[in-house]
């Protein structure tokens, strides 16, 4: 699957957005991609993972892991497809926590999967968590990077199937805002 064609599939899923977003990040953005609308089609959901899995080789790790929301899907059908066990991590009142009695083996090697990245801030989130209950993190996967000429998010390698060189601005630094453009929330993180 190339990148236009899965570019396409976000435009047919009506997922490919133009307006004023405030990003999970914080970051502002004209332009959004609401992966769960793509990923409301298993099939999508299937291809997608597809393309994630032959960036990796399921010998390097043990089990998935997800940050929740956006990364849920993907992550599980990264995992079935691989017959690897799959848990996420989510935040309550506002920290990024393990919960539902998921455990992680001590040592434990796990992929982090996500659908859409800018500041890598919630895989980050994700890493820690993974980290602080033992395992240890080996590489992020996400469907779509928004950033991709940022380096150094992630102390373990990555991978995409799609790089969209998406700007973004800081909040005092958004011509949108400037305008008065008024800015929805459309992400996980609660609204505005």
């Amino acid at each position: 699957m190339t990148e236009q064609e899965i570019l396409s599939m976000y435009e047919d899923a009506g997922a490919l957005l133009n307006g004023h977003f405030v990003l999970s990040s914080g970051r502002h953005s004209a332009r959004y991609l609401q992966s769960a609308l793509v990923l409301m089609s298993m099939d999508n959901a299937t291809d997608l993972a597809s393309v994630l899995i032959e960036k990796v080789n399921a010998d390097d790790f043990d089990m998935v892991v997800s940050p929740a929301i956006g990364g849920l899907v993907i992550g599980q059908e990264v995992a079935r497809q691989l017959k690897k066990p799959f848990i996420f991590t989510e935040r309550k009142e506002g920290e990024m926590q393990m919960r539902r009695g998921f455990t992680i083996p001590k040592g434990a090697k796990l992929l982090v999967v996500e659908d859409v990245i800018t500041t890598g801030g919630s895989v980050c989130e994700c890493m820690a968590v993974v980290r602080e209950h033992g395992g240890v993190p080996v590489k992020v996967l996400a469907v779509v990077d928004r950033a991709p000429q940022a380096e150094g998010r992630f102390d373990v390698p990555h991978a995409t199937a799609i790089s969209l060189d998406v700007e973004t601005f800081a909040k005092d630094e958004c011509p949108m805002c400037a305008e008065g453009t008024p800015a929805v929330k459309p992400g996980s993180r609660g609204s505005l």
